[in-house]
Parts: C-alpha cells; structure tokens; sequence
C-alpha cells in the first residue's frame, strides 16, 4: 500500500478499539518514557536523537509535541495520514554517523520500522502493571491495529512483521544483535536528570513550580528513571544493560496496584487526555 498519496491515504486504527481505549489514557504518560528509551537503544535512533533533537533544550515542548502527534495517530481521523506525511517531511533530513562510525538515516525502513515498533511490547508491558494485562487476543488485536498506525506513519506491510507470532523473532533479533546502552538511553535512565522547570500551563503552576524545583527535581528524576526501566520489558532491559533489582520489581507492582485501582474510578474528564475525549465524545455523538 502506498502512504504518500492523499487519494489512499491509510485508515487509522477504529473507533472502539483497543488504542481508542489505551492511548489516550492518563497512563500513557508512563508508557512513553521506555518506549522512548526502548527506540534510543538502537544505535541509528539514539544518534539522530542525539545529533537531532531538541529533547535537552526544550524537554517540555518536545515530549507535549510528541503527545500531540501520537494522539493523532490514533483519534485524528483524516488528520492522522496528514500527520504521518509531516513526520516522514520531517525525517528526510535527520543522517549522520552513529557512535560506531556507520552511516545512518531517520527513513531507513529497519530504523523507522524499530522506532515504531517498540510501542507494541511497551503497551504489551505497562499493561501488566497499570491495568489489565492483555489476553492472546487482545494481543492480537492490539498489534493489527498498531500495524494499521505504522501504515499511518508511512511503513509498508513488508517493512513490520506482519504478526504477532513473526513479531517476536523480529524483536528477539534486535535486541541481540543491535541494541546497547546508547549515549541517550543512559541519559533518559539516569537519576541525576537535567531537567528544566516546566515552562507550559497555568502560570500559577509554573511560579510554584519554579520556585521549588531544586526541591521537586531529584524526586521527579529518581521517580522517571524508575519507571522507565521498570515498564521496559524484562529481555529489553536486559539486552540494553539497565539493572533492576526484586526490590525495585516489588516496588513497582505496589505502585502498578494503586494506580489499576485508582484511574478506572476517575470520570472521563480526567482518566483521558483531551484529544482523546474530544474524539470519543464526537464518535459517541455521531454513533
């Protein structure tokens, strides 16, 4: 299928299915940061992060620009095709050499492919901590429809397995054979994090913020690192290096428990992101 042409432009996943219900949930904030960490482990990814992007100058602006884009992955409608179009734009110019001296490029099927694809065993994770984890079907489910965003994003069938059951050798192999503790996955596990005051939101948020944040960022950097290397599924984390310790792990489920006790019971207002419940809400008054 072709995913440069407006007149076919590829559907994005259903209302009403399994990303309809996952991605715009509150808890996809904690699923973002290791899948992040999961595509920068690769070296041709970590190197046009790192040579590319402006995750140190401006985090907040990136990681809400990032949101912004994966919310219209999935609920943009016509407007998620057009938004793959700009990411592909935007990705032409982004080569260099990586840290073992290969060339590489942002559109190289196999490196856009990986990037894309780290979101599958991510979700597939953080489920079983923060909800429900996943029965085979929904696993299924769950992966033709992040099939159907990588259509979106500008993949071809041949460039994704196109299974689950072909998934996991794919990613077997590149855990083994590509993946290591690169620059900016140290980076984005690392505890003693430089991070900015938020710049973004009520103005009253950002004055309390910036007046304690000597105070709030170590606890806020402790707190990412452990979820980012928590939520990485156990083989990732280690095939990239990262330790994790029983303690940590039983940390973790306790934190997992409250937080599938605690957001189901929340009102939509507040359980989704706004793209989110603005889309359910048009799909449910068109329905």
């Amino acid at each position: 299928m072709r995913t440069d042409d407006a007149t076919d432009a590829p559907e994005p996943p259903p209302p009403g299915g399994i990303l309809w219900s996952i991605a715009g949930d509150i808890r996809v904030l904690l699923s973002l940061p290791p899948a992040l960490a999961l595509q920068v482990a690769h070296p041709a990814v970590g190197a046009g992060v790192d040579d590319h992007s402006v995750f140190r100058t401006d985090p907040w602006g990136r990681g809400e620009r990032s949101l912004r884009s994966l919310l219209l992955w999935v609920y943009g409608g016509a407007a998620a095709a057009e938004e793959g179009r700009r990411l592909r734009v935007l990705h032409r110019t982004i080569r260099g050499t990586d840290a073992h001296g290969r060339r590489y490029h942002a559109l190289t099927p196999a490196h856009y492919a990986w990037v894309h694809a780290t979101g599958f065993p991510v979700y597939r994770q953080a489920q079983r901590y923060l909800a429900r984890p996943f029965t085979e079907e929904q696993e299924r489910r769950l992966y033709a429809e992040w099939l159907q965003v990588g259509r979106v994003l500008g993949l071809h069938d041949r460039d994704m397995p196109g299974s689950v059951e072909e998934f996991w050798p794919y990613y077997r192999t590149v855990l083994a054979e590509d993946l290591e503790l690169t620059a900016v996955a140290r980076e984005l596990t690392a505890v003693d994090l430089s991070l900015p005051p938020p710049d973004r939101g009520p103005l009253a948020v950002r004055l309390v913020a910036r007046a304690l944040w000597p105070v709030l960022l170590p606890p806020l950097a402790r707190f990412r690192s452990f979820v980012t290397i928590g939520l990485l599924p156990p083989d990732a984390r280690e095939a990239i290096g990262l330790p994790w310790t029983p303690v940590q792990e039983r940390r973790l489920r306790r934190f997992g428990a409250v937080v599938r006790t605690v957001v189901p019971l929340l009102p939509e207002r507040l359980r989704y992101l706004p793209a989110a419940r603005r889309a359910r809400a048009a799909h449910r008054a068109r329905a």
